[in-house]
């Protein structure tokens, strides 16, 4: 693959004190890191503050990575991991998920259609907190982030397998928490 052959040669670089071949690194992965982040942190300034850490904690292990495996799981590893210690420390819940689907551009919207989309996406984000940590992560990883499933499984540490139940028991209890609490958006998720 090309990406990746092209990443294991930056990953050289840097390694060898290339601060240009890093910053080319950190550019290609920072809107993920920075978006996962935020997903579990709920708030930009913590998002931004974690996702400095990562590169930084990326960097000064950047002599364990496994140049035969892509670095955008890894690096979603080392975020989420910092942000769940982070979260845990100061004591913060799940933050806000603004809007679990955008719309269609192709589509124009009224305002009462735009207003609706909206309130559906504030009930679908907090539906979505009443899960369990592990549950909101394994759908923000592959649905809000749009990984695939062996990219999830990388991110978590775990085999694709694993990620096909988690998602499987993860959705299942999205719909118990929908059908009791938000029958509104019962049609999202059928």
């Amino acid at each position: 693959m090309l990406v990746q052959s092209s990443e294991s040669e930056l990953v050289t670089r840097a390694l060898q004190q290339d601060g240009a071949a890093w910053e080319t690194l950190v550019q290609m992965h920072q809107e993920p890191v920075f978006r996962l982040s935020y997903l579990l942190l709920g708030d930009a300034d913590e998002a931004e503050d974690n996702s400095q850490e990562t590169f930084l904690r990326a960097y000064h292990a950047l002599d364990r990575y496994d140049l035969e495996r892509p670095l955008k799981p890894w690096l979603l590893t080392i975020a989420g991991n910092l942000a769940r210690n982070r979260r845990r420390s100061l004591g913060r819940y799940f933050g806000a998920l603004q809007r679990l689907w955008h719309s269609d551009p192709r589509h124009s919207t009224t305002v009462e259609e735009h207003s609706q989309q909206r309130s559906q996406s504030q009930s679908l984000w907090q539906a979505v907190q009443r899960l369990q940590p592990d549950h909101q992560q394994v759908i923000y990883l592959r649905y809000f982030l749009e990984m695939s499933v062996e990219e999830t499984a990388e991110a978590l540490g775990t085999a694709p397998g694993t990620v096909k139940s988690r998602l499987h028991r993860a959705i299942d209890r999205l719909r118990l928490v929908v059908e009791a609490e938000y029958p509104g958006l019962k049609e999202f998720l059928e």
